[in-house]
């Protein structure tokens, strides 16, 4: 997958693939665990549902979904353009320029070996208190964009 590109303009989308395995391998465990907990009665199968180890599983499986459908419904997004980045969500639009970015650093997670995935980026803004901070991994297509990231930070000089 390649990150949208228009008009000098790079779109990396929220990574939800975390979210779908999971949701799938709750589920699944759910689902075995309901089969193994069944029980096979003459040609009929009777469902135990007096088990607390089910509602917990169910739990589990529910919030799972709604933490899948509550990210598929920010529609996260970094846009990095020409002269600045921008990170979107559905109801929230913060837009910077290269005039206002201080610096760019990356960070290594802790207990991460691997270079450029697991860096954390933090962006200092003028006029702002805190950071912008966000893991390169959390998105697709991580190597455009930590690519992309470094060229506005040798653009930007790290005043």
């Amino acid at each position: 997958m390649s990150a949208e590109t228009s008009n000098n303009k790079s779109v990396f989308k929220y990574n939800m693939s975390f979210y779908y395995k999971s949701t799938i391998i709750y589920f699944i465990v759910f689902v075995l665990y309901l089969v193994i907990r069944g029980e096979f009665v003459e040609d009929s199968f009777t469902l135990v549902i007096s088990d607390p180890v089910l509602y917990f599983l169910g739990l589990i499986v529910i919030f799972s979904i709604a933490a899948l459908l509550y990210n598929q419904l920010l529609n996260k997004h970094i846009e990095i353009t020409g002269n600045g980045i921008a990170f979107i969500n559905r109801f929230k639009e913060r837009r910077f320029k290269k005039e206002q970015l201080v610096f760019i650093k990356f960070f290594r997670q802790k207990g991460s070996e691997r270079s450029k995935r697991m860096k954390i980026v933090r962006i200092k803004i003028e006029n702002r208190l805190r950071p912008i901070m966000f893991r390169i991994s959390d998105y697709e297509n991580e190597d455009d964009l930590y690519n992309k990231i470094l060229e506005m930070k040798t653009a930007i000089g790290n005043k």
